[in-house]
């Protein structure tokens, strides 16, 4: 089963900018109580869409600088690059068919 990758601000333009298909990137804590709700779904998402996409967590505790240069004002927040670009930014907790109908767009 594929799981959600970590990335930090040493691995991003590896993992995420040089990615061969779209990333999601989950702007998290541990702290965050929304973040641990959306875990599990990000986790399906990673599980059931391997072939087409990639999913990753940042915690924006240990990776401040990545959050600030993407605008990350608030979280759980999660976005979309495609092409070394951001192409979707999604904030809060969603339930995974919501979520799914933005990502599907992209993929």
């Amino acid at each position: 089963m594929t799981k959600p990758i970590e990335v930090t601000e040493a691995t991003f333009e590896e993992l995420v900018i040089k990615a061969d298909k779209p990333t999601l990137v989950d702007f998290w804590a541990v702290w965050c109580g929304p973040c641990k709700m959306i875990a599990p779904v990000l986790e399906e998402i990673a599980a059931e869409n391997a072939e087409q996409l990639q999913v990753a967590k940042l915690d924006v505790d240990h990776n401040g600088q990545l959050a600030m240069q993407y605008g990350v004002m608030s979280i759980p927040t999660l976005l979309l690059f495609k092409g070394g670009e951001a192409v979707e930014r999604l904030v809060g907790f969603m339930p995974k068919d919501k979520l799914m109908d933005k990502l599907r767009a992209h993929l």
